[in-house]
């Protein structure tokens, strides 16, 4: 087979299998309201796929360095999370997503100037989070209506994905880790929640499940520091195992930590 094509077929593959794993994830996530959908929705359904791929055409230092990178824009998202929540109870679908990116890219762009190492990209985390949380916390719990879905939902989340890993896979080499782990974590997931339910649901209880996300970022931090810190000296498919498992038990200790009366 031509070695163009191989890569045709391989690169339709791993788009086709991203999205479905994403499409397949926030689709329970919708239905299991807006503390499991924001938690659900920042497991690594997008990133760790990306990864994955990555980790499939490069070796550790390079998975080790993206993972700091990832770090620094998991902050971005987090105050993409918090934008759009702010923003969503009271205006459009249009306009709270339109002004959400704006601040997102701008941000983003900033970071991707920065040679991100280790210290600088968790305290941005951790001032970031701190803020973020402080000012969502009144606007986590809000019901979430059934919803009847339409083809049009899988296509949209499908296209969605499918897009920033073909984006991803092809022109990693060329962009380099950093740049790489910055675009392993754009917020396409949680722009396909927004997208779908914004204007079927309502702005607060959508912003519900984006308020509960800012919590799962936190997880997702703790998800790029134990990659980083494990990739090279264990070897990054370890690193990777580390790092999911990592990301599903904060998750997992949020929803023990709020049956059991503990405010998080």
């Amino acid at each position: 087979m031509p070695p163009d094509l191989v890569f045709a077929v391989t690169l339709i593959s791993k788009m086709a299998i991203t999205a479905a794993f994403v499409v397949t994830a926030t689709v329970t996530a919708e239905r299991a309201g807006p503390l499991i959908g924001g938690l659900v929705a920042t497991l690594p359904i997008g990133a760790g796929p990306a990864y994955v791929f990555l980790a499939l055409e490069h070796n550790s230092q390079f998975i080790a360095q993206g993972s700091v990178a990832s770090l620094a824009i998991n902050a971005i998202n987090v105050t993409f999370a918090v934008t759009y929540t702010l923003l969503a109870q009271r205006r459009s679908l249009a306009v709270s997503l339109g002004l959400t990116y704006a601040i997102w890219t701008g941000l983003a762009l900033t970071v991707n100037s920065v040679q991100w190492s280790l210290a600088p990209a968790l305290a941005i985390n951790a001032v970031t989070l701190g803020i973020g949380l402080w000012l969502v916390r009144p606007l986590r719990h809000v019901p979430m209506m059934r919803l009847r879905r339409y083809w049009s939902d899988y296509a949209i989340r499908a296209g969605l994905v499918a897009s920033i890993v073909g984006v991803l896979v092809t022109f990693s080499t060329r962009i380099g880790p950093y740049a790489s782990g910055l675009l392993a974590v754009f917020p396409v997931v949680l722009t396909s929640i927004i997208l779908i339910l914004h204007n079927r649901v309502g702005g607060k209880p959508t912003a519900a499940v984006m308020a509960n996300a800012v919590l799962g970022l936190a997880g997702f931090g703790l998800c790029c520091l134990a990659l980083h810190l494990t990739a090279e000296p264990l070897g990054k498919w370890a690193g990777l195992a580390i790092a999911l498992a990592v990301s599903i038990g904060w998750s997992v200790a949020v929803l023990f930590a709020r049956k059991a009366g503990i405010k998080v």
